[in-house]
């Protein structure tokens, strides 16, 4: 994310288009609102069009504007998105679901800086940047014919690839930190914490819905407290459920829990403390040793963590590295 953010920073001053790629609530629009805010536009506008939401008969006419007249409804001239977006940024998110016929007026648009609306012979110049995205295959959409490859190249000068959260895990405690403190303050609740077992479960699981899922299960998490401390009972079902949990993890050299095989075989079985003591490890491997900033990760001190420790009997780990 270090690396995507530096790309961001040197791609905005420029007026080069870009094609961000990632999945849904990966945070596409975000990428693009940075994009346009450190730009030299950025005291223009910045106009987002969500593509597949627009209908096919209208999407034309919506992104392009029309002379009265032009069709059955046209009563009056009017400027389309991309006119709106003068002197700024347009953001086409899902740029994979625009139709063919529109993709050639967008070509057109992009290449000579022009404009025209349905119904008129005079085109208009536009000073426009285009941002598109998509969490679609561009690439196998042109090879099916059912996106234009020239466009496609004139959209790709630049390319942003977004990871899903899942592949970056180690982003997962601080976003959630972040969403939780902003939660917080809009409730009048400053002193809301997660608890370890919160934080086990919200950092093991996958994200399908990607950063959004994230940020709305902390905001249920927050709506439905009762305490300081954020329970696994607050967290929506799919978060919360045990299921979620891998069957049976443990550290190097850590002693074994005090439950019976059977039931560390069974993920629907294993209680609270197994799945905190698992988590605690983990996090403390990771940091390798360092218990300092393995208890920063885990939101406690790090006294209480060597008592969790000594409370399952294992050693204190030395830590590697320097």
């Amino acid at each position: 994310m270090q690396r995507l953010l530096r790309l961001i920073a040197r791609v905005a001053p420029t007026d080069s288009t870009v094609l961000v790629l990632g999945e849904s609530g990966t945070g596409k629009e975000l990428v693009a609102r940075s994009l346009h805010l450190l730009s030299r536009r950025a005291q223009g506008p910045f106009v987002p069009v969500n593509v597949g939401a627009l209908p096919e008969s209208l999407i034309e006419s919506e992104l392009f504007g029309h002379a009265k007249g032009a069709f059955t409804g046209a009563a009056i001239d009017r400027g389309g998105l991309v006119e709106e977006a003068d002197h700024g940024t347009l953001f086409l998110d899902e740029i994979g679901d625009m139709p063919l016929a529109t993709q050639v007026r967008l070509l057109r648009t992009l290449e000579n800086n022009e404009v025209r609306r349905l119904g008129e012979n005079t085109a208009r110049v536009v000073d426009v940047r285009v941002i598109a995205a998509t969490n679609r295959d561009l690439a196998g959409l042109v090879a099916q014919g059912r996106f234009r490859e020239d466009l496609y190249y004139r959209l790709n000068v630049v390319q942003i690839d977004l990871p899903p959260l899942r592949e970056r895990r180690e982003d997962i405690g601080l976003l959630a930190s972040y969403f939780l403190d902003r939660a917080a303050r809009r409730q009048n609740r400053p002193r809301l914490a997660f608890s370890p077992e919160a934080m086990a479960l919200i950092e093991k699981y996958d994200y399908p819905g990607n950063v959004r899922e994230l940020e709305n299960a902390i905001e249920h998490a927050v709506a439905v407290s009762e305490g300081d401390r954020l329970q696994p009972s607050d967290l929506p079902q799919s978060i919360g459920s045990p299921r979620l949990l891998p069957r049976h993890a443990s550290a190097p050299g850590a002693a074994s829990a005090a439950a019976p095989a059977g039931m560390r075989d069974d993920p629907d079985s294993r209680s609270l403390e197994e799945v905190t003591r698992d988590h605690v490890l983990r996090v403390l491997e990771r940091h390798r040793g360092n218990a300092t900033s393995a208890a920063r990760q885990l939101g406690v001190s790090r006294t209480t963590m060597w008592r969790m420790l000594r409370r399952w009997g294992v050693e204190r780990p030395a830590a590697k590295g320097t």
